[in-house]
């Protein structure tokens, strides 16, 4: 999963508590007044306040697809039904076979049938839905069934999607690089003017967004079949984002004691 370059994040710094003067007009320059204007605390009550940086990060990850489903639909017309039926299920267990020889498990892979009466005729259809986790298996199994089976066999083209948990984790990855973004900017502030950062006292998430990767004009213009594999891996491939505010403890360097 790819991580992309965060913008910058906006860093708000106060090292030295402040107390408000309470409502009333406080004159400043150009003859306007200001509400509530703040000055710092004495130095009896500077000891004891608690100093605080404040800052927000962002972060955007994307994850492509971790499932593909292909369904496979065997069928066969015939005057006599036990013809019809014998005919697609002599293909039918070509194809399971030749899923479990190539390692693909039970609980993945679902048969359906249909039979049923065409005028003069019986028509038996089997359908063979096929969950894959691994792409480049799934490939080498297509081909394959495609050249041994010919037109008896047809294949749809794969549908990817994401499952519910690996979804969840991306939201879950975007907010926590984006805390880490955060707490390392509070640390290279702190850094900077002479203070030890410490101990978060609020995290909150501001903002999330999440949204599907999208092909280019041109390729869009194109029927989703004739995509290529890897045009419709990006296509569903989900981004996510997420925007934090924290605010840090700041505490001053400590003095090291002088040995006698």
């Amino acid at each position: 999963m790819s991580l992309q370059k965060t913008p910058p994040t906006r860093v708000f710094v106060e090292l030295v508590p402040w107390a408000d003067r309470g409502p009333a007009n406080n004159l400043v320059s150009g003859g306007e007044t200001l509400s509530g204007l703040r000055h710092p605390l004495s130095s009896t009550q500077a000891q004891t306040a608690t100093r605080e940086v404040h800052v927000s990060g962002t972060s955007e990850v994307c994850g492509g697809p971790d499932r593909a489903q292909v369904v496979m639909r065997v069928s066969s017309t015939k005057e006599a039904a036990a013809e019809a039926k014998k005919s697609v299920c002599r293909r039918l267990d070509y194809i399971t076979q030749s899923l479990q020889q190539q390692g693909v498990q039970a609980e993945n892979i679902t048969v359906t049938k249909d039979f049923r009466r065409v005028e003069n005729a019986y028509h038996m259809e089997a359908e063979v839905c096929i969950t894959f986790t691994e792409f480049g298996k799934m490939q080498n199994i297509c081909n394959f069934l495609v050249e041994k089976l010919d037109s008896s066999v047809a294949i749809s083209p794969p549908q990817f999607y994401h499952t519910p948990g690996s979804v969840e984790n991306l939201r879950r990855q975007a907010c926590l690089v984006a805390v880490e973004n955060a707490w390392r900017k509070a640390q290279e502030v702190c850094n900077l003017v002479g203070q030890t950062l410490g101990k978060p006292l609020l995290i909150k998430e501001e903002e999330t967004k999440e949204w599907e990767g999208q092909i280019d004009d041109h390729q869009s213009s194109r029927l989703s079949s004739s995509l290529t594999v890897q045009q419709k891996i990006k296509s569903a491939t989900i981004h996510a984002a997420s925007k934090v505010f924290i605010t840090f403890e700041v505490k001053g360097k400590e003095k090291r004691k002088k040995h006698l």
